[in-house]
């Protein structure tokens, strides 16, 4: 296995920034990047935030804290991540979005680097191909919110290499996550069958079957789900439960993936949830 000393993560979004904590919180050396210099500084207060919160509840002392936040380090600049031994890429979920972070992580970051994907449905194995490195490609698909979600899906592409996903393994499991391994099929293991699911409590509502607050409680007490469906898809934003089910359907070719018009309807609103402030649900 190669040895991971430092990460670099690329989003300072709700994804990254979390990805980041967990990542310092291990005891990496931990550079994290975002275009925009707002969402850096946002994300970085954000884990600051985060980890006094922990602290006041007693989870963390205040040597973790500080060594913690030691080992957090924005970075304005990609190039700034280029002597990282892994760096786990965490966009939104769109492929010509990722495989151009890809094909610039490529060409920046140390030859033996390993690159990995946050993505929740995107082909690793074609995400892997617009490098020169597809034998070091896997994919950390991390939960939300990552600190507290104990699951990660280690995803393989065609061309990684055994000790490529070995070291991803043993970077999971020192941050104290739980490894699920999929294959590199789309939506993997969890989204494959969540998707499904909230795109099917869409049509239920689109149909008028019930209202949304009678379908999440029907699914809350029926089901002992902690999170009704359509209040998850506001949490997760409704811009990616549709990314996804685009990729569900086009890379499957079954009718029972089409997403429901009532989602696009939402998507083109721009009531994307809880961070549009409105989706199924509003939200100060």
């Amino acid at each position: 296995m190669k040895e991971i000393k430092t990460i670099g993560v690329v989003g300072a979004g709700q994804m990254g920034r979390g990805i980041a904590q967990v990542a310092a919180s291990a005891g990496y050396q931990t550079k994290i990047f975002d275009v925009s210099a707002e969402c850096l500084e946002n994300g970085v207060a954000f884990i600051h935030q985060q980890l006094a919160r922990s602290l006041a509840k007693g989870r963390i002392t205040q040597e973790q804290l500080d060594q913690t936040v030691l080992l957090i380090d924005p970075i304005s600049k990609l190039d700034g991540l280029s002597d990282c031994d892994l760096v786990i890429e965490a966009a939104t979920e769109n492929r010509k979005i990722k495989f151009e972070i890809f094909q610039q992580l490529d060409s920046t970051i140390k030859s033996g680097a390993i690159l990995a994907t946050n993505t929740s449905s995107i082909s690793i194995t074609e995400i892997a191909a617009v490098t020169s490195r597809p034998e070091l490609v896997v994919g950390m698909h991390f939960m939300n919110p990552v600190p507290v979600m104990k699951l990660v899906e280690g995803i393989r592409g065609l061309e990684t290499s055994n000790e490529c996903y070995d070291t991803a393994a043993a970077v999971i499991e020192r941050m104290g996550k739980v490894l699920v391994t999929a294959n590199d099929m789309p939506g993997f293991a969890v989204n494959r069958i969540l998707m499904p699911m909230i795109n099917e409590a869409v049509y239920t509502l689109h149909e008028g079957v019930a209202s949304v607050t009678d379908i999440d409680q029907a699914m809350k007490l029926g089901t002992n789900q902690p999170m009704g469906p359509l209040e998850l898809a506001d949490f997760i934003g409704l811009d990616t439960c549709l990314a996804i089910m685009d990729v569900l359907h086009d890379g499957l070719g079954d009718t029972k993936y089409r997403p429901c018009p009532l989602l696009k309807q939402y998507v083109a609103a721009k009531r994307l949830g809880r961070k549009s402030g409105r989706g199924f649900y509003e939200y100060n």
